[in-house]
């Protein structure tokens, strides 16, 4: 398999950038990549930031790893490494300088022949349309946009500045995306929100009358789908992150630098707060509120609003709906039975404490004369 390789660099480049404290090497080293801790080989970099990594430390390759300094010796001794405080967030900065590196010669045709534009829509001249691109009449393209392969941008939708859509990603009428975002292939901005009302003989159909509001430098990963309101907007805030498969439903509002891990469901009307962390396969129900930095355990399921932040936790297995209720309501009173059961047992004696309740039907006294003779 080939390696991601941006092109030969060295610790002093590393040094010059992004800071750092070098031992046990020369500014001179030269490196040809980024790598995984216990992949890499000679001439790579790679990072160690978690105690529970020590092991690979001990055991790579890499000729530089950017370290902290309480992992500084859990590394071969002629290791060369960058001592810095935080070593995770170093290594971001430099897989994005990296990458730089790699960007695509910009094509010789900043619009591609095969592109649709509408007369009345307004592209900026220093965007990049790719081919089979359709951008309907009145959007608008910001300066420094790329637009991927077979991007439909619906009538009157915005994309902002330094904006990159990838391949087959649809902009649904009106929506907006704001500056320096990312959207991955096959996301789809502004489809219908999920609006029926049942009728004697099926279900009408709810016109959806609001947009998709997406802020400044949101990620948005592959094949999501951010429903347009229903009467208000659904609002992604400034800084968000979301991972691939994220449903999000109509009148959905998220606070900024949240992010959403993958296959996550929002269902209508959900407002989630600032900085929060939502993992993996989470559900969140319609119409309740999540308060800023609270963090949702994988596959939750959250069923009423959250007030304090912090880390938050809900798997319940699943069961005929009533008796769902009746154990839910049980177990939501365990703390306060558990204290009860302390305090009798402070009162009991030692002896008494230690005997098994009786139980009904089993322990009780006999009344068969055969048994008392």
């Amino acid at each position: 398999m080939a390696r991601y390789s941006p092109g030969p660099f060295t610790a002093g480049d590393l040094i010059d950038r992004f800071g750092g404290q070098l031992l046990h090497g020369e500014r001179s080293l030269a490196l040809s990549r980024l790598a995984p801790l216990e992949s890499a080989a000679p001439g790579e970099l790679s990072f160690l930031s978690a105690a529970r990594h020590r092991r690979d430390g001990e055991a790579t390759r890499a000729s530089l790893v950017i370290v902290s300094v309480a992992l500084v010796d859990a590394l071969p001794a002629p290791t060369a490494r960058i001592v810095t405080p935080d070593p995770y967030a170093y290594y971001a900065a430099v897989s994005r300088w990296l990458a730089s590196r790699q960007q695509p010669a910009e094509p010789a045709q900043r619009v591609h022949p095969s592109a649709l534009i509408d007369p009345s829509a307004s592209v900026d001249p220093t965007a990049i349309i790719g081919p089979g691109c359709v951008i309907e009449a009145d959007s608008v393209v910001g300066a420094g946009a790329r637009i991927g392969a077979q991007v439909v941008i619906g009538e009157g939708a915005r994309v902002g500045a330094d904006t990159r859509l990838f391949a087959r990603v649809v902009i649904y009428p009106d929506c907006e995306i704001g500056r320096r975002g990312i959207v991955h292939a096959g996301t789809v901005i502004g489809a219908d929100g999920f609006g029926f009302a049942r009728e004697a003989h099926g279900w009408a159909k709810i016109a959806q009358l609001g947009r998709v509001i997406v802020g400044d430098d949101v990620e948005i990963g592959a094949n999501c789908t951010l429903d347009r309101g229903a009467l208000d907007d659904t609002v992604i805030g400034n800084g968000c992150k979301l991972d691939n498969q994220i449903q999000v439903g109509h009148n959905v509002r998220i606070g900024e630098h949240t992010a959403i891990a993958g296959c996550v469901g929002i269902a209508g009307s959900a407002v989630i707060g600032a900085r929060c962390m939502i993992g993996g396969g989470a559900g969140i129900l319609g119409h309740l509120s999540i308060c800023d930095d609270a963090v949702i355990s994988a596959m939750s399921l959250v069923t009423r609003s959250i007030s304090r932040p912090g880390l938050h936790t809900g798997v319940f297995p699943l069961m005929p709906n009533a008796d769902w209720e009746r154990a839910a309501v049980t177990l939501k009173h365990l703390p306060a039975l558990r204290d009860r059961i302390r305090r009798l047992e402070q009162r009991l004696p030692i002896d008494a404490a230690d005997s098994p309740a009786p139980v009904p039907g089993v322990d009780a006294p006999s009344n068969d004369p055969k048994e008392s003779s």
